[in-house]
């Protein structure tokens, strides 16, 4: 690698640091999309109960890093960085005033992991829930009768 001369400094003073995949840092919330191990869109981060798949992963990584939009209400941010602070998770508000994205919430590795999909593509409603919960008791009340 040739060593930086006097036109590198100079294009970095005024540009700023050279940064790989510019365009992916921006929709993925300053980081790149080998690095993520699940992510949530905004509509999904403003919906009332916390998506169930993020606590899994945050538990399950607690070496990940969480990125939030900040486009979004700090009252939806709200409960992803209590979960963030229960695990021990780092997480960081970013706001991007050039640039907007529908990504609303990151969790994402320090190094490439690959994932194929990292989008949480439906969300397990509370009365589904609810009916796995009736259906497990209902198993049980059978086997003591």
């Amino acid at each position: 690698m040739p060593k930086p001369d006097v036109e590198d400094y100079l294009q970095q003073g005024i540009h700023g640091p050279k940064e790989t995949n510019p365009d992916e840092r921006r929709k993925y919330l300053g980081t790149l999309r080998e690095r993520i191990e699940i992510a949530l869109t905004q509509g999904q981060v403003m919906e009332e109960e916390i998506y169930k798949d993020v606590e899994q992963e945050m538990k399950a990584h607690p070496q990940t890093h969480l990125y939030l939009n900040g486009h979004i209400d700090y009252r939806f941010l709200s409960k992803y960085i209590q979960k963030a602070n229960e695990n021990k998770i780092e997480f960081t508000i970013v706001t991007n005033q050039e640039h907007q994205t529908d990504i609303g919430l990151i969790l994402a590795h320090s190094n490439a992991v690959d994932k194929d999909n990292i989008f949480v593509t439906r969300k397990q409603a509370v009365s589904e829930i609810k009916e796995e919960k009736k259906g497990v008791f209902s198993f049980f009340k059978k086997l003591i009768q």
